[in-house]
């Protein structure tokens, strides 16, 4: 079941390793995909679903238990928060991609193991190594300045690894979302805003942000069975402005908005057809659909991904 992916620690006997990228042509696919599906893809969209499922039809604001492992977590993502407020945008002819970037992401790169291992009891120190380069790999790109949902994949799996270490546990699965993953894209948000950094592989307005994906899956289970609040609600205003605390997706309509000029039809179209879709459970159905096809199962997201012992590219043995 879907639990298992949140199940107790490993033995503490197990060889970590630094996860590296496995899939490097097109037909290397065929190791991610159904036929023998990879350890790292059935664990990956469990913990997805999991916290789904965890998240139904609760406000952010819900009273949920609050781990020292969590508050861990959140110490470390307002350290990255601070490093933004300590590397301004430098002045550059060009408009976006600020090159502060780099240096913002160079102390990352070099602090990432310690910034884990604040969040790692000692006896699973071996872990952090490999730990980390989710972490490292979950912020943008230093070379292009971009940030897309491939990024964001690598937080999740962050998590996950965590969790599989026993780091997180079953009953963190809500703070996990609503305190954690909440930060973090706050954090995202800050750093997109900052460097102006360039959507990665953007599909233009025929993508369903330029940035971020997983939010509005969790925020779209978040709303469902909601007393009034309907799809059509979140192209509205008045409804975005009263509700936007209380749930994850209404968060990330208004930082569309706040991000864009013009008619939401326009720069937002695929979100503008979700808004005509009846129930959100069958929004919350249709994205989890919509994000295995257009993220998980396309090569140029799915090429930057790595795997280690906690996420393995083998496949998962029946039995």
């Amino acid at each position: 079941s879907d639990e298992d992916s949140l199940e107790e620690a490993p033995p503490a006997t197990q060889n970590f390793i630094i996860p590296k990228k496995e899939i490097h042509t097109v037909p290397d696919m065929g190791k991610w995909k159904r036929s023998q599906v990879p350890v790292a893809y059935a664990d990956y969209i469990g913990f997805i679903l999991t916290l789904n499922e965890g998240v139904k039809g609760k406000k952010l604001t819900f009273e949920y238990k609050v781990s020292e492992a969590i508050e861990k977590l959140v110490a470390l993502l307002n350290t990255l928060d601070r490093w933004i407020d300590e590397t301004p945008p430098v002045d550059q002819p060009s408009r976006f991609g600020n090159k502060a970037y780099r240096t913002w992401y160079a102390k990352l790169d070099e602090e990432a193991e310690n910034l884990v291992a604040t969040v790692v009891p000692t006896h699973l120190a071996a872990a952090v190594p490999e730990v980390a380069v989710y972490l490292k790999e979950s912020v943008g790109n230093s070379t292009r300045i971009d940030y897309g949902t491939g990024h964001e994949a690598a937080f999740a799996a962050f998590l996950c690894c965590l969790c599989k270490i026993g780091v997180l546990r079953v009953d963190d699965q809500i703070a996990i979302v609503f305190k954690v993953f909440n930060r973090y894209l706050e954090v995202m948000r800050k750093l997109q805003k900052t460097y102006r950094m360039e959507p990665a592989g953007s599909q233009g307005v025929w993508g369903l942000d330029d940035f971020q994906f997983l939010p509005f899956i969790w925020g779209s289970s978040q709303l469902i069975d909601h007393p009034y609040l309907e799809p059509r609600h979140f192209v509205d205003e008045k409804a975005v402005n009263e509700n936007h605390k209380d749930y994850m997706f209404l968060e990330c309509i208004l930082f569309i908005t706040e991000m864009k000029t013009g008619p939401f039809a326009e720069h937002s179209n695929q979100l503008w057809n979700i808004s005509a879709v009846p129930s959100w459970s069958k929004v919350n159905q249709g994205l989890i659909r919509m994000y295995k096809a257009e993220c998980l199962e396309k090569f140029p997201v799915i090429q930057h991904f790595k795997f280690g012992s906690l996420l393995p590219i083998h496949p998962v043995t029946s039995g």
